[in-house]
């Protein structure tokens, strides 16, 4: 066996062709493929058939570039359409949160006003129990004045407290009023 894989390695390697099994048959063959060849590129002589491959490559080159740019275009509005509802939303949200916080303000600003007048009016009955003149009437009225005074006290810390709640409102709402620009400036930069 080693013998002869020497023995083959030794002779040089023959290929035959088709051309060289049959002259006749394959030179017709070549003659007609070049034929249809030519007759599909419609093209009188070889340096039309240069020119038309050229013209051919620029114009597949022109529409895959005029494919790409129209998929860009299109995926461009798509990103736009979704980043202006985006926006709207956030703006109808913002709204909405910015009357509620405002709503809120006034409310509490109208319950402190009155809170304030309660006050000033036991306080003021506060004086005049402690220059009146009956001291058990005076006594009674004076308790019932301070457990007034301490409940529109409580009422009055409350009224502050949600003052401050207000305050947290209002900075969330220029937080996202900050936030809502932002969108709105990289919108109009996707939109160029």
């Amino acid at each position: 066996m080693s013998s002869l894989l020497s023995h083959n390695k030794d002779q040089p390697r023959i290929r035959k062709s088709l051309s060289d099994s049959c002259p006749a048959s394959s030179t017709a063959a070549t003659k007609s493929l070049r034929h249809e060849r030519l007759s599909r590129l419609g093209s009188s002589g070889p340096t039309d058939t240069s020119t038309n491959h050229a013209e051919s490559y620029f114009l597949r080159r022109e529409n895959r570039l005029s494919a790409r740019k129209k998929a860009e275009e299109e995926t461009m509005n798509n990103d736009y359409k979704k980043f202006s509802t985006l926006g709207l939303h956030l703006w109808i949200l913002k709204k909405q949160m910015y009357e509620k916080a405002l709503a809120t303000n006034q409310r509490l600003k109208s319950r402190l006003e009155t809170s304030k007048q309660e006050l000033t009016m036991i306080q003021e009955q506060l004086q005049r129990a402690q220059n009146g003149t009956s001291s058990d009437c005076a006594s009674n009225m004076l308790e019932a004045e301070k457990k007034a005074s301490w409940s529109l006290k409580k009422r009055i810390s409350d009224m502050e407290e949600q003052l401050k709640v207000k305050a947290e409102l209002k900075t969330e709402n220029q937080r996202l009023k900050d936030e809502n620009g932002a969108l709105i400036r990289v919108i109009t930069k996707l939109s160029k």
